[in-house]
């Protein structure tokens, strides 16, 4: 069983999100203005957003868990209020509606989006209003999960784990990488409308939106999560459920358009013959690898399900929104004919918000893999624990006395 769980609820444009987090242990310094408002705001961001980030600007009220400023081991509830609800209040009543009301006030929708929730999830739930599905299938969802995300970064931080992203491609435009990636790697990109490494690229990437906001279409691309500091041996080889590698891409997988996951060199280590896949070990690694090194991370720092100490690298495929301004074919669930699809308020291109979100999912795993390994009642606690552990690892160095 996980030490550290999570849940959210809400819909898009209902009153509020709640985000819940429980296992984290007391004693752990949280402020919710400089710990999770910031995420927060960094998911809201990126170019290509619509309409709906100019309304919004999300903060988190902590309800629970946390008093003067330090977590009491209970579960943290936080709420992310929804400012455009004012506009929804009819639409998104928990009550009944007037049956003398105006029934367009009600944004009922009966034209599922190709590519989107609306019709497998009004099958599926005997819906015939594809209303109840899209609002809490939508996105929006996903500041439940950083605002619950910020706080297990919060945690890892605390143990010396780093956790950050940036965008790799939009549509058919690819960043150049240099041969390394800043230690600061969120520092190096916030500043960019498109979370890039590569200002040529991000010029393109901007037109490609441009052009596609243009012709009423929408790109997806490719964003990477990279963690560091993480040591040796979270995860384990003996149990399906229990390979940190099946668990993170599980939890990158369960975002919003997501389509594809990589670990490292992911599908191109496919095409390469193992000598150049495998990474060699070297006498020469951190303490936090028990002192055996890697000149390479073709890996992308997980072998057998486990964490080799060298840096995660995850990448993920995230899908064009399927909202398109150019509607597609859709058949209108009243009657059955065929029309074209609903269009609601939406973004051409939100995969620097999705990085974001995979920081956050990554951090969640990362988070209940140490707990699980270390344990801990209070932050006192898991650090004497962790604080061990990476003593113990100094002795299996190469060469280290016994």
């Amino acid at each position: 069983m996980s030490r550290l769980r999570f849940h959210t609820a809400g819909e898009s444009h209902g009153k509020a999100l709640i985000a819940l987090i429980e296992g984290i242990p007391a004693g752990l310094s949280l402020e919710a203005a400089r710990d999770v408002d910031p995420d927060l705001k960094r998911r809201q961001g990126g170019y290509g957003r619509g309409r709906r980030m100019q309304i919004e600007s999300d903060t988190a009220e902590v309800l629970s868990g946390v008093r003067l400023g330090e977590t009491l081991g209970s579960p943290i509830a936080m709420l992310i209020r929804n400012r455009d609800f004012q506009n929804w209040a009819t639409a998104m009543s928990a009550d009944p509606p007037d049956p003398e009301g105006n029934p367009k006030a009600l944004k009922r929708v009966h034209l599922p989006r190709p590519g989107h929730a609306d019709l497998v999830g009004v099958l599926k739930y005997d819906r015939r209003d594809a209303r109840d599905v899209l609002e809490r299938a939508s996105a929006r969802e996903t500041a439940s999960r950083v605002a619950c995300g910020a706080v297990a970064k919060r945690l890892l931080d605390e143990l010396g784990v780093r956790v950050a992203s940036h965008v790799v491609s939009i549509g058919p435009v690819r960043a150049v990488l240099p041969d390394s990636l800043p230690q600061d790697l969120n520092g190096a990109v916030d500043s960019s409308p498109l979370r890039t490494l590569d200002p040529e690229a991000e010029a393109r990437m901007i037109e490609c939106i441009d052009d596609a906001k243009e012709s009423g279409d929408t790109l997806g691309g490719v964003f990477e999560v990279i963690a560091r500091g993480v040591p040796v041996g979270l995860g384990s080889h003996v149990s399906w459920n229990t390979k940190l590698d099946g668990r993170l891409a599980g939890a990158l997988m369960s975002i919003q358009a997501i389509k594809g996951v990589e670990i490292g060199l992911g599908f191109e280590g496919a095409r390469r013959p193992g000598s150049q896949v495998h990474d060699p070990i070297e006498p020469s690694g951190g303490p936090r690898q028990a002192g055996y090194g890697r000149p390479s991370n073709g890996a992308g720092g997980l072998e057998g399900g486990i964490t080799t100490g060298m840096p995660l690298v995850l990448r993920c495929a995230m899908k064009p929104i399927s909202t398109l301004r150019t509607r597609l074919p859709s058949v209108d669930l009243r009657d059955g004919t065929v029309r074209d699809a609903a269009v609601e308020r939406s973004d051409v291109c939100a995969v620097p918000a999705a990085a974001v979100v995979g920081e956050a999912m990554t951090a969640l795993v990362l988070a209940d893999a140490m707990l699980d390994k270390f344990g801990g009642d209070s932050m006192a606690e898991l650090h004497r624990n962790f604080e061990s552990y990476v003593a113990y690892l100094s002795r299996r160095a190469p060469g280290a006395d016994e």
